[in-house]
């Protein structure tokens, strides 16, 4: 029997032996050519593959981040807003998650899953498909999007399998789950694991809870399709979800109670969307933009290419306190609100039927809409896109679709785009600044009430005129040069500098506010009281050029023509150089130049910039804190003296009065200065203590735009509330250390301070350059 099977066999292998030769034979030819495909796609017969220093530094566009003095990341640049992490900072939670849901063997394979890959050619991807870990990392750096020819998908899955299995030589596991998750991209402007975790959830990745990541890991799958913030995918990304726990179960992550339990969680997230227009900060960040573009034209990366702000990964430390920065954004936000109900309520169109501009005629206005219609982004871009001036004018006068701001949300709306400018005039814009004098540090920055839809930064970009804020420098000049003391007399009446007699074309009259004059009073009260008179004729005395000069050597680089009528104000500056201006005052006579940049570094934290303080001197120390005292009593008996009380100011909103009141009640030294333009356009305030200089400034787009009066057309009602809310804030806050102390005294003092005790001219000792003084202009010191 065992003979005549051997026989049989042995006759079955004879007559089929050919057949099996072939077998073999294309068995044989199939895995060489299989194994050859790898070989070819090596060899880059197929297309290029990444060299090895590709794989070492895979391109990827990372994140700029803006981050404050107190080590808060404050905003980012970016093409993708992606900010790259270690593995060490990704909670196991995380990690187990994504090894259950998308490569059950990661850690015992080497780029290619064999299993997986023989099952999803066996059951042709209905049972899942093969897709590594490595492997959708490999597709992310190196091979793009999904290949939609047949042929094409073969050869970009073979060139994957190749990339992967380099990637694993290169890289530890850790490390490729840590740069898979930096690339992923989970749309909303979330590109990376960290921007994820800040975006949809409001925290840092390693703060993440269980049920946190898994609704990132069930992003994976599809970033849109299981997106939980888009109401039409919330379902659907509830439900992924939920399988990525039955697959932890599966895995052994979780007890099957764990999962049941984790299962029943209600789909939750904290949607912070990032971008350019929100945010904190958004005008001091476009500004950085500028300066960081600035500098790169002149700093240069090793291999000759310019950085790219939005790609390069740089990290760029400014003096902004994140602290303070909200502070100021909130009291902004606080005050212009009610501020805003009354501009709106003293023009409603039965009031004022040119509403929001008074004493201009209608050909104005239509100048100022044609002026705003040439310069806006609307009339630009259809300009550059060819299209003729009627067609583009026509459509400025066609009702459209459109949101529009409002202080309590964006309004969806019908209108014309004349029409929605002019609604934008109505606005009531501000600008904050605040400086450590010292060291001129930057603390906050707010150039407007809302960067989405109000781009013109009232910092540093707008310069207007500066009203009674500007009268400081002329006092300085007169104290520095003639050495007169704050308690010195002039008379309070009309002077008048003839025409010619400083390049002043007519003759200089002005007027004190209220038309109120008599009386002897001291350049302390005049001050307080922003007495004109006396203003001018301490411009008399020492002459405009002498005044511009002081004032340009303080850091005002704007024009400032030196005639006699700068005394009241009337030259354009801007917030930014105000305040600058005012550390001066405060810091012993000598200026430092605002300082908004300590330090640029690259991604691998080399340091490309660090800034160099620059200084000089402009006033003597004693003539400095002259000043200052002047500007004490702005705020114990002047403009500024509602801080020292509990005031109560009456705002209306939608036509009913309603008591907002400040209760400041400030009992700590505070120099200030209120500010007022003519017909009331613009108000200012700038107010400082020993280690703060912070300067306000509130008015419309364009000066016509005002209110009816002065009552809440000057500094006091328009900035000086934002600069008591924010100090309030900033006091109420310990860690910030604001100063409470007196000012800095000069241990010598030439210049008498004290105006409480009464001497006779006999018995006051004086200068030289004093007694000049009284008998060329009949002074009482």
């Amino acid at each position: 029997m065992a003979k005549k099977a051997a026989k049989k066999t042995e006759g079955w292998f004879k007559g089929n032996w050919k057949y099996i030769k072939w077998f073999w034979i294309t068995f044989g030819v199939g895995i060489f050519s299989f194994l050859m495909l790898f070989v070819l796609a090596s060899w880059e017969v197929f297309g290029e593959m990444p060299t090895f220093e590709e794989l070492e530094n895979p391109k990827t566009n990372l994140a700029t981040e803006v981050i404050s003095i107190d080590g808060k990341v404050i905003g980012k640049y970016a093409y993708e807003n992606r900010t790259p992490i270690l593995y060490k900072d990704l909670p196991q939670n995380l990690v187990n998650a994504l090894v259950a849901t998308e490569d059950e063997r990661y850690f015992s394979h080497s780029g290619i899953d064999g299993r997986g890959t023989v099952r999803a050619f066996a059951f042709l991807g209905t049972r899942g498909g093969a897709s590594t870990i490595t492997q959708q990392l490999s597709k992310l750096l190196f091979t793009g999007e999904r290949n939609k020819n047949i042929l094409g998908r073969g050869l970009q899955k073979i060139k994957e399998w190749v990339i992967s299995i380099r990637l694993e030589r290169q890289y530890t596991k850790e490390e490729i789950i840590a740069m898979y998750l930096n690339k992923m991209d989970f749309i909303k402007s979330a590109v990376g694991i960290q921007s994820a975790s800040n975006i949809y959830f409001g925290k840092e990745p390693k703060d993440l809870l269980q049920e946190e990541s898994a609704v990132l890991v069930a992003m994976l799958k599809n970033p849109r399709q299981f997106n939980p913030v888009r109401e039409v995918s919330k379902a659907k990304s509830l439900r992924r979800r939920n399988q990525v726990f039955v697959q932890m179960y599966k895995n052994g992550f979780l007890t099957e109670k764990e999962k049941d339990s984790f299962q029943k969680l209600p789909l939750k997230t904290n949607f912070t969307p990032q971008s350019h227009d929100e945010g904190m900060a958004t005008y001091f960040r476009q500004y950085l933009r500028s300066f960081v573009s600035n500098w790169s034209r002149n700093n240069k990366k090793p291999d000759g290419s310019f950085y790219n702000i939005d790609r390069d990964g740089l990290k760029i430390y400014t003096t902004i306190d994140s602290k303070m920065q909200a502070y100021a954004e909130e009291a902004m936000k606080e005050h212009m609100p009610r501020l805003q109900a009354e501009f709106f309520h003293q023009n409603t169109p039965k009031r004022n039927p040119k509403a929001p501009f008074y004493d201009i005629e209608q050909p104005d206005i239509d100048r100022i809409m044609e002026g705003s219609m040439k310069r806006s982004e609307r009339w630009r871009k259809m300009k550059k896109e060819g299209i003729s001036e009627k067609e583009i004018r026509a459509s400025f006068r066609r009702k459209t679709e459109m949101k529009v701001f409002s202080w309590n949300g964006d309004i969806d709306t019908v209108m014309t785009p004349l029409d929605s400018m002019r609604y934008y005039k109505h606005f009531l814009q501000t600008g904050v600044m605040s400086m450590e004098p010292q060291t001129g540090h930057v603390k906050a920055w707010v150039g407007g009430i809302n960067f989405k839809h109000f781009k013109y930064d009232a910092v540093k970009q707008q310069k207007r005129q500066v009203g009674s804020t500007f009268k400081p420098f002329v006092y300085a000049t007169a104290i520095d040069q003639l050495k007169l003391s704050p308690c010195q007399e002039f008379p309070n009446v009309q002077i008048t500098i003839p025409a010619g007699k400083y390049g002043n074309p007519e003759p200089w009259t002005p007027k004190n506010v209220g038309a109120k004059y008599g009386g002897m009073m001291s350049l302390k009260k005049a001050l307080a009281t922003s007495t004109n008179t006396i203003t001018a004729k301490l411009m008399d005395m020492v002459g405009p050029r002498q005044v511009a000069n002081l004032a340009r050597r303080t850091g005002i680089e704007s024009e400032i023509l030196p005639v006699p009528s700068i005394a009241l104000g009337t030259p354009d500056v801007s917030l930014f150089e105000m305040v600058g201006a005012y550390g001066t005052f405060v810091n012993e006579g000598i200026y430092v130049k605002p300082v908004m940049v300590t330090r640029i570094e690259d991604k691998y934290g080399t340091v490309l910039y660090e800034f160099t303080p620059e200084t000089r001197d402009v006033l003597s120390r004693e003539s400095a804190y002259a000043t200052i005292s002047l500007l004490e009593g702005v705020t114990r008996g002047g403009s500024g003296a509602r801080l020292r009380h509990e005031g109560r100011d009456k705002y209306r909103a939608d036509y009913k009065e309603v008591v907002t009141g400040y209760p400041y009640k400030f009992e700590n030294p505070i120099a200030g200065k209120t500010g007022t333009t003519q017909n009331h356009s613009d108000g200012w305030f700038m107010g400082m203590v020993p280690n703060l200089v912070t300067g306000v400034w509130v008015g419309a787009e364009d000066r016509a735009a005002r209110f009816a009066n002065i009552k809440y057309g000057q500094g006091g009602s328009m900035a000086l509330p934002i600069w008591g809310l924010f100090m309030k804030k900033c006091y109420a806050d310990k860690d910030l250390n604001i100063s409470k102390a007196e000012f800095k005294r000069p241990e010598r003092m030439s210049i008498s301070l004290d105006c409480s005790i009464e001497q006779s001219k006999d018995s006051i000792p004086v200068t030289k350059e004093q007694k000049e003084v009284q008998d060329l202009f009949g002074t009482r010191p």
